[in-house]
């Protein structure tokens, strides 16, 4: 065992927190374990997030597979974007809502107050022993958190990039973004890194053009865990199922072309509904009733992660969304969301809209089982959909 070689892996968003990002830090994790590493996880503290699944089932799996977490805590929570628990009330909700706008200006990171959080969480590691640092973003301060901890343990690191952050962002923050000394910040810990890993070629090619980096740069895609696909059991809809799980992201990822292309489709068709999960009902029931579809939607709201799959696993047709951005540029087509893996790894029909050629559609050719549209092709969605 003391053979292993050990990571250190640097996971803002881990389970049991209920987001996206945690489907590649979960996999990511358990994958390398499977590989041979001695994998330990610094997350912060389960019970300081707002959403999460139950916690024990998540200890048994990590200790079944041997992985091993360091717990931390978390400074400056009312800068947080709502994942962390945070005092909403009275006059703290006004400062704080002040000051994350100030933050924002300045390019302040969400999730700054974790930096001071990590230092204390790892200080009785010393050098020798971690091989390796991974680091995963967002949020990014998490790559300054490895270059730090690097120097101090004379251990490599390596930067996972979920999305671009200062080139290749795929829903930019605020206009004006990013800032020169946020672009030096990113210059400097690409400069110093060991190697970094990015979803998709286009991303890529962005950032090495910017920095200068190409030669540290892999494409390692996002993905399925086999194992965990085989455990989900498939939900009895009872009827044609159309599936979207998750966030949207106005105005870049939006529901009014899916919600369009219902609207026009034949009233002879077999029963069909559209069935959302996710936090985001209200927005959802706005659309649909803005378009006259209601009858035809089903609102979920959040659920159990496994509730999600069965349901994506159920599914006549699962959507996935990246942008309805016109502009086409390679940061629109180096979006290669999580989501969509889980679909082919369950066997669902999937529905894809998105602009053309790019690093997604690439990857839905080698399956068969998916058709893009873009997201002025109302009609060609109807069709696919009758």
């Amino acid at each position: 065992m003391s053979n292993r070689p050990k990571l250190l892996f640097l996971a803002y968003y881990f389970p049991p927190v209920s987001t996206v990002a945690c489907v590649r830090t979960w996999n990511t994790a358990m994958c390398l374990t499977r590989l041979g590493w001695e994998v330990t996880v610094v997350t912060p503290d389960p019970a300081l997030w707002r959403f999460a699944e139950p916690a024990a089932h998540v200890t048994e799996q990590l200790e079944h597979a041997g992985v091993r977490r360091i717990f931390t805590g978390h400074r400056w929570r009312f800068l947080s974007n709502g994942h962390l628990n945070r005092n909403d009330r009275g006059l703290a909700r006004l400062i704080g809502g002040a000051c994350r706008k100030v933050a924002r200006r300045l390019d302040i990171s969400p999730a700054a107050g974790w930096n001071a959080a990590v230092a204390e969480a790892c200080a009785g590691l010393q050098p020798g022993d971690v091989d390796v640092i991974l680091a995963t973003g967002s949020p990014y301060n998490a790559f300054e958190i490895a270059r730090r901890l690097a120097r101090r343990l004379a251990a490599p690191y390596v930067l996972d990039y979920r999305d671009g952050w200062t080139v290749g962002h795929p829903y930019p923050p605020r206009p004006g973004f990013p800032m020169k000394r946020t672009m030096r910040r990113e210059q400097r810990v690409l400069s110093d890194c060991a190697a970094a890993m990015i979803v998709s070629s286009s991303n890529a090619k962005l950032i090495a053009e910017a920095f200068g980096v190409g030669d540290k740069l892999h494409v390692v895609s996002n993905g399925y865990d086999p194992e965990e696909m085989r455990q989900v059991v498939p939900h009895d809809f009872g009827h044609f199922a159309i599936v979207y799980t998750g966030h949207f992201h106005p105005p870049w990822r939006v529901v009014d072309p899916l919600m369009s292309a219902l609207a026009r489709l034949p009233v002879d068709l077999p029963p069909w509904r559209f069935h959302y999960y996710g936090r985001q009902s209200a927005y959802v029931r706005e659309a649909a009733q803005r378009y006259q579809i209601m009858p035809n939607v089903v609102l979920h709201g959040a659920v159990l992660r496994m509730e999600a799959l069965a349901a994506v696993k159920s599914a006549g047709v699962s959507v996935v969304i990246t942008t309805v951005s016109e502009t086409n540029t390679l940061a629109d087509r180096g979006i290669v969301t999580g989501k969509v893996f889980e679909a082919i790894g369950l066997g669902s029909p999937i529905l894809v809209i998105a602009p053309p050629g790019g690093d997604l559609e690439t990857i839905l050719e080698t399956t068969g089982s998916a058709r893009r549209f873009t997201s002025t092709d109302i009609g060609g969605i109807a069709a696919f959909l009758s």
